[in-house]
């Protein structure tokens, strides 16, 4: 039994054990479907068979289960979140049947149902995929990761078509034009294998083989067939072998795995996408008829394909299979998990298809696979029965075009031929694993030789190729990888579990709960009763299974790390008996990171977990570090070792897990661990509490039961006992020690060290290794307790190797823990010659913090040692301060090769070189000084403020005070990372908010909260209750101008009527008279909803789950004083009818344009907003308009918009037509267009019907041609435009009413389309453009009508008669604008004198006074640079004739004149300045420019003052109307958001007007002048960029409807395209801590111009910006926050994406500042009263006081608990003091991150001075910290900028120097010399005096004595000897001051 107690030690216990079932059984069962019921039947095996083991009943389940088993399976995989970071569960996808089941659960079986999804024919296969979707989708996209979409997927597999579905809820159908046998992910996308059928012979020459692998890299691409190449050569082919199968398939690294059925041999392929060159070459070959080697024709190919696909598909013709799959197979989710939205599925994918016909690409799938009629084949006639073979020729295109290849495979490896390879040796289960040191294997299972082949590969050098190994053969029955801990798990042939790593065993793994398989039954038993053994032929006769397992014993040549050499013979020779009831593990599957399921043999199954190979940091981090080291071979061994150690079966074991390693690790040096007295410390150090129980290290198990003398040493020894002996009962109890007998025992036999062992050889390297583990670990404060257990091996084996500076160096860190006695064991000198001495071994211990300090003090440093991917804080360190002290900016860019060495075991080149591109520097940022420079590096390498606060303080000092000077003016352009590493939140959340799609407006809450509950109810409709009330009451906080725009906007209630009955007039005229009264004011009503979506605009995120609300229009009255409702449709008056439909459709715009651009909207939620009554369809005519102007509309399906269209409602066309166009702005889209034409008559061909297309649709139309080709000057459609301004009227009764707008729409449109382009119309010249344009704007002869419609223009109207001139009052305003908008900026100004107003009497009778003003307008536009800001140039508009002869505005009487018609000079007088000053408000549009507001404000006022005038009749009231609305306009243009209080005060004045000449028109203007002021409360701003002067052309043109429904000259849908020019210009400061707007001071600078030089003004924010191109840049001003500089000279991006985010700028208040609205004046500041009484600052700061300077929580409760008096104090005084007085420099200062430095280190003095340093740690800390102030970097820097920077102005640091030197000079004088002295010569010193001598040597950097002796210093006589001496060894005068007495032998110490 020997052997069998051997095993017992190295079994491994698993954990975690627990039942398993697939959760998608379970849900199966309740899903809701007819499959139920046969579920229910099929209960599986472990519900029934409860405890019943009657044979009968079980017989009868196997047949259950084995249907059950046909029917249903599953697959788990690690759960991916979509985060990223590490997640611990499992997902499992589940087929039943036709039902897929998804779901995820964590550790604790909680698992949840993702996705079910129930399709029509049973599935046969389901799978995770991801499909990459390149962005520019350009055939030749070969470059990876260029911006690729990554959609993950799940795709379903039925029997002639495949379901994919993404989890973004798109949903594909692809038909398979064949039948697929298997489907497989890859990187790219699938892999179909087609089923081969068994009859298909090889073929005869004149055919060709079929393909047999096909790939598909996304669902709406086509199925192409995989080609197969030899690596390194241009020529592929057609995989077309259909005796390979694809056995496995893997994504990274991309490879296939494929069986040869007739050679029966394995083969590894290289899948990757096909070259350019390498689809050409299968092109080419396709042309080469009659090389059949080269796969001939591949026309041929298609058509058998396509013949194939009919003879085996269970569907007829491509037409039925059409059909069928997109009728029956359509796939549906289950209701209870219906998470897509209800958009069609195949519209989804519209981007990336052609053509939006629904099964475009399945089909043309079918398609492409044609007939040809060149081979003829003998299952030709088999089929030319399906209906469509005949026509098949005629209506398909004969011959197509061969199908491009995607998809290529290279060879890689084939498995080598053996003799005795059985047929059917196809591996039935094939994982990738990767062994302990990071070796792959590629593990294939070959079921019917019982065998594991396992192939080792790596990649080449040069990462193109994978190179593949030899085969190692392990016996076993199953076998699954284990990837958490890199091994696999092996079922052998007796049934037990072994565990492997790569090829080389670890040991068994002991399931608790199941019998191990003992040895007299082993399970290889033949059950011919079940069909479920694994075993693929279960006819086989038993010897069969054992001759290849023999066989496999003999050739397996798997290291035995066991001292049985020999396996177990026992197992094979009770082979044949019959194992009796028990359950035996029969198969493994589904393993996930390290759970793995074991199928047991009553059909049960368990999930078990595999162990971790360590939990503890600190022994992770060693057994890192030595593997790294050590050769592989015996790394692997050594790791196995320690494996079995830790896992034992047992449970963990009592000792720590560090005992347990060191105990191990000592083992294999060759250690008698049970001898050596050291460990008691090591428990000592570990578990203190416990230190008393009896622990006893784990014996090894000895084959005698009988005790011995060893047993009694082992218990002396233990450290039970020593513990025992310390304590103080021992003591009083005088109990003798019994330890003396022990160890003279010990030391006589003088432990010597085994050389035989493992690690014997490499114990220097271990050791060096170990020791860089140990500074590595200094280098994280939060390691103490593991630096203390590793220095006591440290300590061990470095007095066993004799280095006695490295027991110097450990015994001057902890002085208390290195004792001078201890044991040693003696290594023989022979012995050490056997030792591996690694090239990189130092005699000189290297140590992280002296390599520091001599950078600090500027001395030469040596590279520092490290090793790669374990010591990385060391590297960083180093490489910082190499950088920011030794200001090589080198250091970062390159491998920091001067700094760092890289130690390896030789090994492992490449795999490093990888690993240090991570740190090389990206110049993406701006960088300028080093700090900047160390802060960008450290953030890129993934350092944070948490490892920050873990480095020690010295060493951090270097990183922070960087950090502090790049807080002081960052970039504002720095990722997120940086801004959180320096410390600035404001910046690091504006950073990610700019990473974010945030669905919300950003700043805080919207409040609409605030309106008390009472009003609610009717304050809710109002529309406007969704603005931002928190931002508008801090730019508007003076009055309440925001509630009374609410209240003149609002339309949703009743308007009071108020009319006071005359005694004369009877009730019925009365009532009559209310109702006028209310008619006139419904004309108010109904103009109101434009100006009410200007104010609302884009203020609202709708939720997707509601509809949107719509304000009702109110057309009601109620009249006091009884209130009565007044009504429009009594029929007591006549009202005209369809008054309302215009004003309904404004009300739908209003409403959405509320939705801001950036929310969450899809087609599903537009579509469900359409109103279910007839009457609110003009509003929802509107709502779609406004979707279209804020950019929603693009994401409505075509098929909804045809579907719209179809309905052939007016407004709808409308409304959807502009909105579409205005959506694709400028983008020529052609499917747009092709709507667009539809409607147009002039766009569609000659010869076409003529459709009865509504006038104002065609406006629409037209400008929506106008709007999608936007300055691209295309000229057809110039041309046509062109042509349409003067489009005659039609002979029937077309084309003759409304035509005014139809020419004023071609005319705009026109000018759109060549918008600026000025006199470079490329291509256009013949055209004539501005002189055609000319001739419509002042009349003359018609040209003869060119092009393809003159025929429809032969008969001339019955109507109109106008004869052959131009009815110019009809096309002059669309060609004055056309002209105005094609020269728009150009200042040129022979077109423009064109346009100047004519100077004669008889001249200006000809002109319309109306066109006059357009005239003017187009004019000043195209003279954009001559518009200036005053009355002198307005009047200069204005020709002599009028000027000298007209009547001044604000003339009393008229002046006489016979010859003058004085009527039309004081009308071409009002027009033409109101023209100019439209084009005043067009030029300073948004800018809030002052001498453009005073001077329109005076020529508004002058137009007031006239209307009352007696001289207003001449003039008339109409055009003054008209001109006052046109400045009012101008006035709102120029001050566009900023809400000026004289501007709506002239508003509101217009507002009250309701009587006389008010109509609809003016009232719309004044409300939309009104809204402008107020756009989007407050946050938009007008642009004057081309395409928004456009836009506002359109909007704003100066003639206005005269009722609501006249669109006689200008379609009134045109008003809202204002929308196109407005811009969010609205900069909200918000301060980052407490996340509400607030006020700041910024700074704007503008550039300069050549009207004003650069110049720079300061404004209060929240404000609105001047446009960004004019702009240099903008800073947020100190002091009350913290500075931040947006630099606009490198590009306006950033500041666009944050003002278009809500424009929330995070800002920091500053420590003692308090926000402007607490403290407008700036008086309250803490800082300003400290000022006043500086010198007693320290007590005079009150902790209470706190609360002003920060709002750091962490801060308050320091305040609270350590620098408040208590009653009591007593000496507890002081330290308050001192601890109030850091508080307060640290928040002062601006640095509160200091105050645990300041607190360490006033901590680490007291405890010197009470001499209790027991590690010298912290006194390392304060030297690094002194040397960095005297360095000299930092005195450079402080030369810079003297007043800023860490520990300024501080007492602190001097003070705390003064007290440890006297402290220790204070000791070297009480007696400490000696103790100094006999340490220099070398003798041992008393216990007492160590701590403090090891910090006085570690702070006076004392040299050794090893160093003293060898420079010789013994015969100095003199301090100057000593001097030079000492140059050599960097000793520091002061240091040698204090030492000079001793050297020199001098009795009185020279202390001073």
């Amino acid at each position: 039994m020997s052997d069998h107690s051997d095993e017992a030690a190295t079994m491994i216990a698993a954990g975690d054990l627990q039942e398993f079932a697939p959760r998608g059984r379970e849900h199966c069962r309740r899903h809701p479907s007819a499959l139920t019921l046969q579920l229910r039947r099929l209960q599986p095996a472990s519900e029934l068979c409860s405890s019943d083991g009657a044979a009968g009943l079980v017989g009868s389940l196997r047949e259950v289960t084995i249907h059950e088993r046909q029917r249903e399976s599953w697959q788990l995989r690690k759960g991916a979140s979509d985060v990223g970071e590490e997640v611990d569960y499992d997902e499992e996808l589940y087929v039943a049947i036709n039902m897929v089941i998804w779901s995820k659960g964590s550790k604790t079986q909680a698992s949840t149902v993702y996705k079910a999804f129930t399709v029509d024919s049973p599935v046969l296969q389901a799978l995770w995929c991801d499909f990459t979707i390149p962005q520019e989708k350009s055939d030749k996209a070969d470059v990876s990761g260029s911006g690729e979409i990554i959609e993950k997927c799940i795709c379903i597999l039925q029997n002639s078509c495949i379901n994919v579905h993404s989890i973004e809820g798109k949903d594909y159908i692809a038909a398979l034009p064949f039948q697929v046998a298997n489907v497989w992910p890859t990187k790219y996308g699938l892999l179909f294998e087609r089923s081969s059928s068994s009859h298909e012979v090889p073929p005869s020459p004149p055919r060709e083989p079929l393909p047999t692998m096909f790939s598909m890299l996304h669902p709406l691409d086509e199925i192409t067939p995989l080609v197969s190449g030899v690596f390194g050569s241009a020529r592929v082919q057609y995989v077309a072998d259909y005796t390979m199968r694809i056995v496995f398939l893997n994504t990274e690294p991309s490879i296939v795995m494929t069986y040869d059925t007739v050679q029966s041999l394995h083969t590894v392929w290289a899948l990757r996408r096909v070259k350019p060159e390498e689809q050409n070459m299968v092109l080419k070959f396709s042309e080469q008829l009659g090389t059949p080697q080269h796969m001939a024709t591949s026309s041929s190919l298609t058509a058998h394909l396509r013949s194939f696909s009919k003879g085996d598909s269970p569907v007829g013709s491509p037409f039925q299979n059409y059909s069928s799959i997109h009728s029956q197979s359509r796939s549906v989710s289950s209701p209870s998990m219906q998470s897509r939205s209800p958009s069609i599925s195949n519209m989804a994918a519209l981007s990336r298809s052609h053509s939006p016909a629904l099964g475009v690409h399945s089909f043309s799938g079918v398609q492409r696979f044609n007939f040809s009629g060149s081979a003829q084949s003998p299952r030709r006639h088999s089929i030319t029965h399906s209906p469509n073979s005949t026509s098949s020729d005629s209506f398909l295109v004969p011959e197509t075009e061969p199908i491009v290849p995607e998809l290529c495979i290279d060879h890689l490896w084939t498995e080598t031929v053996t003799n005795m390879r059985e047929k059917n040796s196809q591996a039935s289960k094939v994982f990738i694993t990767t062994d302990l040191c990071g070796q792959k294997f590629l593990c294939f299972l070959v079921e019917s030789q019982l065998q594991l082949r396992c192939v080792k590969f790596q990649e080449s050098n040069d990462k193109s190729q994978l190179i593949f190994g030899s085969v190692t053969n392990i016996q076993a029955k199953d076998a699954a990888p284990v990837e958490g801990i890199d091994t696999l798990l092996v079922l052998d042939g007796s049934g037990n579990l072994v565990l492997y790593s790569g090829v080389v065993r670890v040991g068994k793994v002991f399931i608790p709960g199941l019998p191990a398989p003992s040895l007299t039954m082993s399970n290889q038993m033949p059950r011919p009763s079940t069909p479920l053994d694994s075993v693929s032929t279960p006819s086989k006769p038993l010897n069969k299974h054992l001759a290849p397992l023999e066989e496999g014993v003999l050739l397996s040549p798997v290291p035995e790390l066991r001292d049985s050499s020999k396996l177990h013979d026992s197992t094979y020779i009770e082979d044949c008996t019959f194992q009796q009831l028990g359950t035996f593990i029969h198969a493994l599957r589904d393993p996930v990171h390290n759970r793995v399921t074991l199928e047991l043999s009553n059909n049960t199954m368990v999930r078990i977990a595999i162990p971790e190979i360590a939990t503890s940091e600190l022994v992770k981090r060693c057994l890192q570090g030595v593997k790294a080291i050590l050769p592989k071979e015996i790394a692997v061994q050594m790791l196995v070792k320690w494996y079995n150690a830790y896992n034992a079966p047992g449970g963990p074991s009592y000792h720590s897990e560090w005992n347990l390693f060191v105990t191990c690790l000592m083992n294999m040096m060759g250690y008698n661990t049970e001898r050596l007295s050291w460990t008691r410390n090591v428990s000592k150090h570990l578990d203190f509490e416990g230190s008393l129980s009896p622990v006893i290290a784990p014996k090894k198990a000895r084959p005698s039961e009988t005790g011995s003398d060893e047993d009694w040493e082992y218990l002396l020894s233990s450290d039970y006992h020593k513990n025992f002996e310390s304590h103080p009962v021992a003591k009083a109890l005088r109990l003798d020690p019994l330890e003396a007998l022990a160890s003279k025992d010990d030391f006589s036999q003088s432990l010597s060290l085994d050389s035989s062992t493992l690690l014997f050889t490499h114990i220097p390297a271990i050791f060096f290794v170990l020791h860089l583990i140990y500074e590595e670990l200094k280098l994280n404060s939060l390691m103490g307790e593991g630096i203390r257990s590793l220095v006591v091996l440290l300590v061990q084996l470095a007095r066993d190797l004799k280095l006695d500076a490295y027991i110097d160096y450990y015994y001057r860190d902890y002085p208390a823990l290195v004792k001078a006695s201890r044991q040693t064991c003696v290594i023989d000198q022979v012995q050490t010659g056997f030792m591996h001495q690694p090239a990189f071994f130092s005699p000189e211990p290297p140590s992280i913090f002296q390599w520091l300090s001599s950078c600090l003090k500027g001395e030469g440093v040596q590279p520092y040692p490290y090793l790669p991917g374990i010591c990385e804080r060391s590297k960083l360190v180093v490489v910082s301060v190499a950088l920011y002290i030794l200001g090589d900016e080198s250091a970062v860019s390159n491998e920091a090769s001067h700094y760092l060495y890289k130690i390896t075991s030789g090994q492992r080149k490449q795999q490093m070189e990888q690993d240090d591109n991570r740190c090389s520097f990206r110049h993406s940022t701006s960088v300028s000084s080093l700090a900047e420079k160390l802060v960008i590096w450290m953030s890129d390498v993934g350092f944070t403020l948490r490892d920050l606060e873990s480095l020690p303080f010295g060493v951090a000092l270097p990183i922070r005070d960087a950090i502090y000077y790049c807080r002081e003016q960052p970039a504002s352009d720095w990722p997120e990372a940086v801004c959180l590493l320096i410390g600035r939140q404001d910046l690091s959340k504006q950073a990610c908010e700019g990473n974010l799609q945030k669905g919300k407006s950003s700043v805080g809450p919207v409040l609409s909260s605030d309106i008390p509950s009472g009003t609610e109810s009717e304050e809710d409709e109002d529309g406007m209750n969704d603005m931002n009330e928190e931002v508008m009451s801090l730019i508007w906080s003076e009055d309440l101008r925001v509630q009374e725009v609410r209240r003149l906007l609002q339309s949703a209630r009743p308007v009071r009527v108020n009319v006071v009955q005359m005694p004369e007039a009877s009730d019925h005229e009365y009532i009559e008279e209310k109702e006028n009264r209310l008619l006139q004011l419904c004309q108010r009503t109904m103009a109101l909803p434009v100006g009410r979506g200007m104010f609302t605009l884009f203020s609202y995120h709708p939720i997707p789950t509601e509809q949107l609300p719509i304000p009702k229009l109110n057309l009601m009255g109620r009249a006091p004083p009884r209130n009565t409702t007044v009504d429009l449709n009594s029929g007591n008056i006549d009202v005209p009818p369809n008054m309302a439909c215009w004003a309904s459709f404004h009300n739908g715009v209003a409403a959405g344009l509320k939705i801001a651009p950036a929310s969450q909207i899809d087609s599903a939620w537009i579509v469900y907003n359409k109103p279910k009554i007839a009457e609110l369809a003009n509003e929802y005519a509107g709502f779609l308009m406004a979707l279209g102007l804020n950019g929603h509309l693009t994401k409505l399906a075509t098929l909804n918009i045809h579907d719209y269209l179809t309905k052939g409602h007016e407004m709808t066309s409308i409304g959807l037509l502009l909105g579409v166009s205005a959506a694709k702005l400028g983008t020529m889209d052609m499917a747009i267009t092709r709507l667009l034409s539809i409607h147009i008559p002039a766009l569609l061909p000659p010869t076409s019907t003529e459709l009865d297309v509504p006038h104002n649709v065609q406006v629409a139309a037209v400008i929506g041609i106008g709007l999608v080709y936007q300055g691209t000057a295309h000229r057809h459609t110039a041309e046509v435009l062109l042509a349409e301004i003067g489009r005659p009227p039609g002979p029937e009764m077309e084309y003759c009413t409304d035509r005014e707008s139809y020419s004023l729409a071609s005319g705009l449109a026109l000018g759109m389309v060549c918008l600026g382009h000025g006199s470079n119309l490329i291509g256009m010249s013949d055209l004539n453009v501005p002189e055609q344009l000319y001739q419509y704007m002042v009349g003359g002869h018609r040209r003869f009508q060119a092009g393809m419609h003159r025929e429809k223009h032969k008969s001339p109207s019955y109507q109109i008669k106008e004869g052959d001139t131009i009815n110019v009052d009809v096309t002059c305003p669309g060609a004055t604008l056309a002209l105005a908008m094609i020269y728009l900026k150009t200042n040129n100004r022979s077109i423009a004198d064109w346009l100047q107003a004519p100077d004669t009497m008889y001249l200006l009778d000809f002109v319309k006074p109306e066109f006059l003003l357009l005239r003017t307008l187009a004019r000043c536009l195209i003279l954009w640079d001559d518009i200036l800001p005053n009355s002198k140039w307005v009047n200069s508009n204005v020709p002599q004739i009028i000027r000298e002869n007209s009547i001044s505005l604000q003339a009393t009487e008229l002046p006489s004149s016979e010859d003058l018609s004085l009527e039309t000079l004081a009308q071409a007088h009002v027009y033409i300045i109101a023209g100019a000053c439209l084009s005043l408000g067009f030029r300073f549009a948004g800018s809030e420019n002052l001498a453009a507001f005073k001077c329109l404000y005076k020529y508004a006022t002058d137009f007031l003052k006239c209307l009352s005038a007696p001289t207003a009749s001449i003039t008339g009231h109409y055009n003054l109307e008209t001109c006052l609305s046109v400045l009012l306009l101008a006035l709102a243009m120029v001050m566009a958001g900023s809400g000026n209080l004289k501007v709506l005060q002239l508003c509101r004045f217009m507002h009250k007007k309701t009587g006389g000449e008010m109509n609809y028109g003016f009232h719309l203007a004044h409300h939309m002048a009104l809204g402008l002021l107020f756009l989007g409360g407050g946050r938009y701003s007008l642009s004057t960029s081309n395409s928004s002067i456009a836009a506002l052309l359109c909007a704003l043109y100066p003639h206005f409807p005269v009722h609501s429904t006249d669109n006689r000259y200008h379609l009134q849908a045109l008003r809202h395209l204002y929308v196109l020019a407005a811009e969010p210009r609205l900069l909200t400061p918000v301060d980052v801590d407490s996340n509400t707007p607030c006020y700041a001071l910024i700074e704007v600078t503008y550039k300069g111009t050549q009207w004003y030089a650069e110049a720079t003004e300061e404004l209060m924010a929240p404000t609105l910006l001047p446009e960004l191109h004019l702009l240099k840049q903008i800073r947020v001003k100190g002091p009350r926050y913290w500075e931040l500089l947006i630099d606009l000279s490198k590009g306006t991006n950033h500041l666009k994406s944050i003002l278009s985010k809500g424009g929330v700028l995070y800002v920091k208040l500053r420590a003692g500042q308090l926000s402007y609205k607490e403290d407008p004046m700036g008086w309250r500041s803490l800082l300003a009263q400290t000022v006043t009484h500086r010198n007693s600052e320290a007590r005079a700061f009150k902790p209470e006081a706190i609360s002003a300077f920060t709002s750091d929580p962490a801060l308050f409760s320091f305040a609270d608990y350590f620098c408040k008096p208590t009653v009591n104090m007593g000496q507890k005084q002081e330290i308050l003091d001192l601890f109030s007085s850091i508080l307060y420099e640290c928040v002062t200062q601006e640095n509160p991150e200091m105050l645990p430095t300041y607190i360490a280190i006033d901590q680490a003095v007291r405890r010197l001075e009470r001499k209790e340093m027991s590690e010298t740690f912290e006194l390392w800390q304060i030297k690094l910290v002194l040397e960095f102030f005297s360095s000299r970097s930092h005195q450079e820097r402080m030369s810079r900028n003297p007043n800023r920077g860490l520990f300024m102005n501080s007492e602190f640091l001097p003070v705390m120097k003064c007290t440890i030197d006297n402290t220790l000079d204070q000791w070297l004088q009480a007696g400490g010399d000696v103790s100094l002295h006999s340490y220099l010569s070398g003798q041992p010193t008393e216990e007492s005096q160590l701590s403090m001598l090891a910090c006085f040597l570690i702070y006076h950097s004392v040299p050794t004595p090893g160093q003293l002796a060898a420079g010789g210093l013994e015969g100095s006589t003199n301090f100057s000897e000593l001097l030079l001496k000492f140059k050599q060894l960097n000793v520091p005068v002061r240091a040698l001051l204090r030492l000079a007495p001793l050297l020199l032998r001098n009795p009185q110490a020279m202390v001073l």
